[in-house]
């Protein structure tokens, strides 16, 4: 890393990184640094009052992008506060808004939400799993992420949860609901799967080769991912967020040092958010890629796949000339960015004319088209309801995207969001291919009149010596992401909630195979790809 170019400190320059001070701040037309201006309200309310202010906020277009417990007070659990933090946002402008909530130590509980919004009750599952705070009235109470055989009563993120007890047979078989009627059978696939993939248990009821109902089964790896993140300075887990989830080590990492950030009051420079926004676009652009080349895969065209792993090989040593990793780990560090060279304009042009003639090969062959078309849609109130994110709620006629919603640098005009409305395979193939043309052209402008280096604003000038808390927002190649954190007075993380896209997305796939034939599983899994890994924390 060159010193020459390392800034300490939250003082802004008047000239960009680098070792070309003549190219200083020459930005493209559409991309004039603006401040990006974000609004965060904190409400403390009592839990008499949730339901009515939750409603509020969202008949006023409000999306709950995370449910966060704490365990206020370490020391003892006599007299410890468990507090619940709901994050709603909205954007444009970036407007956040969090419901703080005090509940009994002795006895957690509050209104359940989960008829007005499908997520906060899943949230609220998981609240109860983790912390012990019980959602009132839930329709479906169950265990959510504790499988059977985790014992009762232990609460793993408490503060006084102590030790695991001994872990033991499973109570009872998972309640599936039994199958019935005539002809109806089950196919029982997983936990355990083929190659590198992560176990997740499906249970399909069928009747000849049509889908009645799937039950998708997660959470075999819970890892306590968030408990790992606890008392130590937030520098020291800047890596442990890049591995929350494998292959979205730049949306992770981004999102937690944008809320590191928002808690320390840390300003990031200019130069640096664009640094930012260029490495998470090259990581949506590897992950889209791939996606394609396994969606024409599972149709039989092992050509095009092929291709497309030549391509996602270019792309990865792209990667690695940008930042020094091919997962392009290291690229973003807290009040800042390292890149060591810049994408070539003209390598990406390349790379697109590559991508686009393999999409139009994809397109032009009858099979591909007829397996896709049709197959395991989605529609709009389906994808609505659940609150699905990113490109699976893109494809089925959503626009929303955290790039416009909640900007962490100015895009100008360069960012179009494409949407297509059919909610079907072909369209999340196509909002691929259409987010990897976007991804083309905001690089591209991006890399303007800047120069690569290693730039920082972290650590913070002066110490609040106070508990702060912060938010980051980023919209990942899967989806959002949002991560909240809390530092005490010595800058230490004391809790850090993390939520991946797929948390949101993975109710959408049983909704979408109904009707659907069992052959087109593989297929209809792939266009989703969701990850275990960033699901089952």
């Amino acid at each position: 890393m060159p010193s020459d170019n390392k800034r300490s400190g939250n003082r802004p320059s008047s000239s960009a990184a680098g070792t070309h001070p003549e190219r200083a701040n020459i930005l493209p037309p559409s991309l004039n640094d603006r401040p990006v201006v974000r609004r965060t309200q904190t409400e403390l309310i009592e839990p008499t009052q949730l339901h009515q202010r939750a409603a509020e906020l969202l008949k006023q277009g409000y999306r709950l992008a995370l449910v966060a417990a704490h365990h206020d007070t370490p020391e003892a659990a006599n007299g410890a506060a468990i507090r619940v933090v709901y994050l709603f946002v909205v954007g444009p402008p970036d407007t956040r808004v969090e419901l703080h909530l005090h509940l009994d130590p002795n006895a957690p509980a509050l209104p359940t939400l989960a008829a007005l919004s499908f997520p906060a009750g899943r949230f609220e599952r998981e609240m109860r799993d983790l912390y012990g705070v019980v959602p009132l009235g839930h329709p479906l109470p169950r265990r959510l992420l504790r499988h059977p055989h985790w014992p009762r009563g232990w609460y793993p993120m408490r503060a006084d949860a102590g030790p695991p007890p001994a872990f033991g047979d499973p109570e009872t078989p998972y309640p599936f609901r039994p199958v019935e009627g005539p002809g109806t059978y089950e196919i029982p696939v997983g936990p355990v799967h083929a190659g590198l993939i992560e176990p997740g248990h499906f249970r399909f009821t069928v009747v000849g080769e049509t889908i009645l109902k799937l039950k998708a089964r997660l959470w075999f790896t819970h890892k306590g991912t968030e408990k790992l993140f606890e008392g130590h300075a937030p520098a020291r887990r800047v890596a442990l967020a890049e591995r929350i989830s494998g292959d979205t080590a730049v949306g992770h990492a981004l999102a937690y040092c944008l809320a590191v950030e928002d808690a320390a009051g840390v300003e990031v420079l200019p130069e640096a958010a664009r640094m930012r926004a260029i490495l998470l676009e090259l990581e949506r652009l590897h992950n889209h890629i791939t996606d394609i080349g396994a969606l024409c895969n599972d149709v039989g065209h092992a050509i095009l796949h092929a291709h497309a792993l030549r391509i996602r090989e270019t792309l990865l040593r792209l990667n690695l000339d940008t930042t020094g990793h091919r997962l392009l780990r290291g690229g973003i560090i807290l009040g800042g960015a390292n890149i060591r060279r810049l994408p070539d304009p003209t390598r990406l042009e390349a790379i697109g004319d590559d991508i686009r003639e393999l999409v139009a090969l994809a397109l032009s062959h009858t099979i591909i088209r007829d397996r896709f078309t049709g197959t395991a849609v989605l529609t709009r109130k389906q994808a609505f309801d659940l609150g699905t994110l990113g490109y699976v709620a893109r494809a089925s006629g959503l626009s929303d995207d955290a790039r416009v919603s909640h900007p962490f640098s100015d895009l100008g005009d360069t960012l179009t969001v494409p949407t297509r409305t059919s909610g079907d395979v072909l369209a999340r193939f196509l909002i691929r291919a259409d987010e990897i043309d976007v991804s083309l052209g905001l690089i591209t402008e991006l890399i303007g009149g800047l120069n690569p280096g290693y730039i920082t604003s972290w650590p913070p000038i002066t110490s609040t010596r106070h508990a702060t808390a912060g938010t980051g927002i980023v919209e990942g190649w899967r989806g959002t992401i949002a991560h909240r954190v809390e530092l005490d007075g010595e800058g230490r993380l004391t809790r850090v909630k993390i939520v991946d896209p797929s948390f949101f997305n993975w109710p959408a796939i049983p909704v979408a195979l109904k009707d659907t034939i069992v052959p087109d599983f593989p297929l209809t899994n792939k266009s989703f790809n969701l990850s275990y890994a960033g699901n089952d924390l």
